[in-house]
């Protein structure tokens, strides 16, 4: 394996990890900061609240998108692993 490969075949697998996480990362983080800006308004500070919340929208985004992630995590070890048998 040359260096382009090797390479190539690490910023695809940081572009899947990117992939696979983006969802629950972003989704959470939207969902505290509106947890965040519920607690200012009615001066509620309670840390459960936006910890279960995040909890929620997480498990939502692995029910949802979970086998499009399994593929997706699969395919690139697929490709991983072929190049390692090839060289």
């Amino acid at each position: 394996m040359d260096i382009n490969s090797i390479t190539q075949l690490m910023r695809e697998g940081v572009w899947v990890a990117i992939k696979l996480g983006g969802p629950m990362l972003v989704l959470s983080m939207a969902v505290g900061v509106l947890i965040a800006i519920f607690q200012a308004v009615t001066q509620i500070h309670e840390q459960t609240l936006g910890f279960i919340l995040k909890l929620i929208v997480v498990i939502l985004v692995l029910l949802v998108g979970g086998g499009w992630m399994m593929e997706t995590l699969l395919d690139y070890a697929h490709k991983v692993f072929t190049l390692m048998a090839t060289r």
